[in-house]
């Protein structure tokens, strides 16, 4: 074929030609979408259509790419099973064996430790609540055996083993509600319990199948602040509620007794807490306080009741049973077949709030960082630099698999827990100390990776084993009741500090010439969308909270998911986009959103701290690689975001000064965590998206 030219611009063709491209047969092997072989040639080469030929060729053009793009994207309604959990597998997979492996680093050991006593003592709190509204029904044993189920069965099997699995605040108040329910109307509750696990087994799998984990990219900090803030006031209620109890149980001296004793226990226990996060004594002191502080208060207060003229004083103490056995007389299997009809598809409406309490508790722990399932969100939050993938669906997947036997094994419905999921990731977190020249020298620590392993969630379940055993029982019988009381007041105030509700409105009730000027919320024009924004995650929590204390209670999740179409269609009609921007983020980063079509919302500012990889090739120098257990923190400087990586991860030479100093010999190769984890940012998604791997 003849080669023909035509002259161009480099840049375009629409400009003046100042250049001449060569066009050869084997630059024009694309056809045209009018040159199909087979077809006649509607025109020669000497000749272009005329204006109808043209119209006509557009309208064919238009046409193909209209059944092109719609083989391409399927429509919304059409879905793609199982898709979700084969990806979250095959991302997953690869890893399993470092999984394992991984674990052969010390910081494994003292994590183990940390997270039984974190993980025991509210489980202790929540089996006393439970023994006393079920009327003995459940028992320290049927919470412990959940919590080991939950804790083996996600070690091993799921794609988020650092997600720590229990019994929690709000299924306290599902398993006591379905008893007043249920007991009244002459129905056995285990049998009824059972036909709630296995319904609800059904609905988990169904949600796991058809990707319903891809909605969690509506899910953000609004309802999951608004849940948490909840979950905050259930744990304040139950507190109130055993110190009430003495007068009935043990009289007014015993009463009095367990005030005094509660209130001691919070102070002492919140005291290791800001001693912790404080700069006095040294710093494996400190972090000694602050993790090993409450269960050294709860041991030392279970002594205290019998110092001096106290030990003429009767306290409540711990209910237990025997050893291995269920609370109540029964056997571990419940016969879920002695039971109605009826009955059986009466469990179908709990079931159906019970798996809606889950999706959104279990997953929204795993995405924020703070407060919310929103448990698999939280141990995954932006400030954890984690490497490895996630995987929502087969997780949810798994959560159906552990709430249908323990249904048919007649104990509480375990699922992820709060702040135990953070709090595990936390104590995975590896350290490294950083002098920041800006400020005059200042060592501070910012987190390198973290351990992600699968044995110190497996380790410190099968310590709940050894926790079931006669000997352990009788010193947990110990513990007086007002001391767990106090248990209760302390998971409640650290839940609402790291509230973004109470964090929203301690900046309103701030002196406005005494507000730091850096603060996200200060850049906010409208300071009444502030106190509107608030006021709606208010509303939110008093409905939750109001319908909870009615025999209603049960339908609580019901209203936290309505919180989610609030927030995603609703309220952008009256707030601008920058104030959500700053009043709302997503609540986890794009790595972990990755595995459900990533993030609805765009890229916030949030008033919430989250953790960046530090720029440390701004005036900054590693002192001490010394790596080890401890919190994160965030390194700014005025370059932070704008350094670019080559492939090898090195800093990329900057103009300026900037190239100077990335070839300054404090410039370090960057750590695994920071150079493979994508960048935090979150991306736009459209309200079709979600569909696209459904």
């Amino acid at each position: 074929m003849a080669t023909q030219t035509e002259l161009m611009t480099p840049s375009s063709s629409r400009s003046a030609p100042t250049a001449v491209r060569r066009l050869s047969s084997s630059h024009s092997t694309q056809r045209k979408p009018w040159q199909h072989p087979g077809r006649p040639s509607l025109h020669s080469s000497h000749s272009r259509p005329d204006s109808e030929e043209g119209q006509r060729l557009s309208q064919h053009i238009i046409r193909q790419a209209t059944r092109t793009s719609h083989r391409q994207q399927p429509r919304w309604y059409k879905i793609r099973w199982f898709r979700g959990m084969i990806d979250d597998v095959k991302r997953r997979a690869p890893y399993y064996w470092s999984d394992w492996t991984d674990a052969w680093d010390y910081r494994v050991v003292p994590a183990t430790v940390y997270m039984y006593f974190a993980n025991i003592l509210p489980a202790l709190a929540f089996s006393l609540d439970m023994f006393t509204k079920t009327h003995n029904s459940y028992g320290v044993n049927e919470v412990l055996l959940a919590s080991i189920l939950g804790c083996v069965v996600f070690s091993i099997f799921a794609a988020q083993p650092l997600v720590i699995v229990g019994v929690t605040g709000p299924i306290t108040v599902f398993s006591y509600t379905v008893y007043d329910i249920v007991v009244p109307r002459g129905t056995n509750f285990f049998s009824f319990m059972a036909w709630i696990g296995i319904w609800s087994l059904i609905m988990h799998w169904i949600l796991a199948i058809t990707n319903s984990c891809n909605a969690l990219t509506y899910v953000t900090r609004f309802s999951c602040d608004t849940f948490g803030f909840y979950v905050a006031f259930i744990y304040l209620q139950k507190g109130i509620q055993v110190l009430t109890r003495q007068w009935g149980m043990a009289g007014a001296e015993s009463a009095y007794l367990s005030i005094m004793v509660s209130l001691l226990v919070l102070g002492f226990a919140y005291g290791c807490g800001v001693l912790g996060n404080s700069n006095l004594l040294q710093r494996h002191v400190r972090k000694f306080i602050e993790d090993y502080g409450t269960p050294l208060t709860i041991v030392f207060f279970t002594g205290f009741v019998h110092i001096g003229h106290m030990k003429d004083v009767h306290v409540e103490t711990l209910p237990t049973s025997k050893a291995f056995f269920p609370t109540a007389d029964r056997g571990w299997f419940v016969h879920f077949w002695h039971i109605s009809v009826g009955d059986v598809f009466l469990a179908i409406p709990f079931a159906v709030l019970l798996t809606i309490l889950f999706w959104f508790d279990h997953n929204g722990k795993l995405l924020s960082p703070t407060a919310c399932k929103v448990s698999s969100l939280i141990a995954q939050g932006t400030e954890f630099p984690l490497r490895k993938p996630p995987g929502f669906h087969w997780d949810i997947f798994l959560l159906g698999l552990t709430t249908g036997v323990a249904g048919l094994l007649g104990i509480p419905f375990p699922n992820g827990l709060i702040p135990q999921a953070p709090f595990h990731t936390n104590s995975l977190c590896v350290t490294r100390q950083v002098v920041d020249e800006k400020a005059r020298g200042h060592i501070v620590r910012v987190t390198d990776h973290v351990v992600e392993q699968r044995v110190s969630n497996l380790a410190q379940g099968l310590l709940f084993v050894v926790t079931m055993t006669g000997p352990l029982l009788i010193v947990l019988h110990l513990i007086p009741q007002g001391v767990l009381a106090g248990l209760f007041f302390v998971m409640g105030v650290q839940a609402l500090m790291g509230n973004g509700i109470t964090q929203k409105m301690l900046f309103l009730a701030r002196d406005k010439e005494l507000t730091d000027a850096s603060d996200p919320l200060a850049r906010i024009d409208r300071r009444l969308a502030i106190w509107v924004f608030v006021s709606l995650e208010l509303v939110g929590f008093g409905a939750t909270f109001a319908i909870s204390q009615t025999i209603a209670a049960i339908g609580f999740p019901v209203i936290v998911l309505l919180l989610i179409p609030l927030r995603t269609w609703l309220m952008p009609k009256w707030f601008r986009d920058e104030e959500l921007r700053i009043l709302d983020a997503p609540t986890a980063g794009a790595f972990v959103m990755e595995s459900v079509g990533g993030a609805y919302y765009g890229s916030s500012e949030s008033s919430t701290p989250n953790s960046s990889p530090p720029d440390e090739n701004d005036e900054t120098a590693v002192v001490d690689d010394t790596l080890e257990r401890g919190e994160s923190y965030e390194l700014r400087s005025s370059t932070l975001g704008k350094r670019k990586y080559d492939n090898d991860g090195h800093a990329a030479p900057a103009s300026g000064n900037d190239q100077g100093a990335s070839h300054s010999p404090d410039a370090r190769r960057l750590s695994h965590g920071e150079v493979q984890r994508p960048d935090v940012g979150m991306r736009r998604r459209s309200r079709g998206s979600i569909h696209r791997n459904a």
